[in-house]
């Protein structure tokens, strides 16, 4: 690769809602995207995708010493150095939203943070469907903001899956290897419910959709662990059903996608109760998780390590990647917000562009 990034993946940071934490995380993890060494961010081309003055204000918040530059198209940085022009000390923004939109509230539910919000992540999602980007990162999203804009979508995954054409997608939770896990090579877990009522859940578990989960999470964890990765499963009801005593949908849905996986040879395990799998998984027994529901597979994580957590949609023809946390109004605009989830899903988003070619 190029000493002068030419080369390097282009990867697309959108804002998200201007009104939550997304423009600070992206401005005060800034500099850290372009650190070398163990610890650091093989080289890429970071842009954001928002309003430049809104990064500038962020930039200020945090006491980041670096200018804001606003640029035209993505296509324009093919023709530069850019570690020359930009790096650590300038940040390359495509304005994606107009000035109108920037008398939003700090910190507060509107139309205005969620119209924002869809527009930066939409051109992303057009830059990396188009090749413009070999990844999209993405600050998070109010989805009731971005219901009162008359955009009525749960969240990030279903946009996404939407606008990429997608039947069988899947929200992921990784988390990098680090305190709290044995293994080297991180920890996968996908959900095979995502954003939805607890009694709608029961009809979404079927056999076809844990298979397509396993898969899913199998092709994620290889290009993580670099060979064939141990995948458990687990169950839906307590104690794994008990033997069918507290339901069954172990016995005439899980267990036949996991006899099914295991006979086209995944390495695959299950159904088994998740507080039991979810321990072994942290002492390094599974590289991935299938996960029924979502507070199943996301509060695990999030205790094992709540900020190294990066949220990846999976089943898409593009890449996609996000921090594991919300809008935190409580925390906007106050320049206290952890970037440390920015920094994992841009390292995360990296390491696939360069897995894909």
């Amino acid at each position: 690769m190029s000493k002068n990034h030419s080369d390097a993946p282009l990867l697309a940071l959108t804002m998200g809602d201007p009104a939550g934490v997304g423009p600070e995380i992206i401005a005060g993890a800034w500099s850290g995207l372009f650190r070398n060494g163990k610890d650091g961010i093989p080289r890429s081309r970071p842009v954001v995708f928002g309003h430049p003055e809104i990064i500038r204000r962020a930039a200020r918040l945090r006491g980041v010493p670096a200018d804001v530059v606003q640029i035209d198209s993505p296509a324009d940085l093919k023709k530069i150095d850019y570690r020359r022009h930009f790096g650590p000390k300038k940040i390359p923004c495509l304005k994606t939203i107009p000035d109108a939109l920037l008398d939003f509230p700090p910190a507060e539910i509107s139309r205005a943070g969620g119209e924002a919000a869809w527009l930066s992540l939409n051109r992303g999602i057009d830059a990396a469907l188009s090749g413009e980007a070999a990844a999209i990162v993405t600050a998070p999203l109010n989805k009731k903001s971005l219901n009162l804009a008359g955009h009525h979508y749960p969240g990030h995954t279903e946009i996404l899956a939407e606008r990429c054409g997608v039947k069988n997608f899947g929200m992921m939770l990784f988390l990098g290897p680090g305190e709290n896990l044995v293994s080297r090579t991180g920890l996968s877990v996908v959900h095979v419910t995502l954003h939805t009522a607890m009694k709608n859940v029961f009809a979404q578990i079927t056999r076809k959709s844990v298979l397509e989960k396993i898969y899913l999470v199998r092709d994620f964890a290889r290009i993580m662990k670099g060979s064939e990765p141990k995948i458990g499963v687990c169950a839906l009801n307590c104690h794994n059903g008990e033997n069918g005593l507290f339901g069954d949908e172990e016995i005439r849905k899980i267990a036949p996608a996991v006899r099914k996986a295991a006979t086209d040879g995944l390495a695959v395990a299950g159904p088994y109760p998740s507080d039991t799998l979810m321990k072994a998984a942290q002492e390094g027994a599974y590289d991935g998780i299938v996960a029924m529901i979502h507070d199943q597979g996301h509060i695990a994580v999030k205790l094992m390590g709540m900020f190294r957590a990066v949220n990846v949609t999976l089943g898409l023809p593009i890449i996609r990647t996000s921090v594991a946390h919300g809008t935190a109004f409580d925390r906007a605009w106050k320049g206290t917000a952890t970037t440390a989830g920015m920094f994992e899903a841009v390292r995360v988003a990296v390491k696939m562009a360069h897995a894909a070619g």
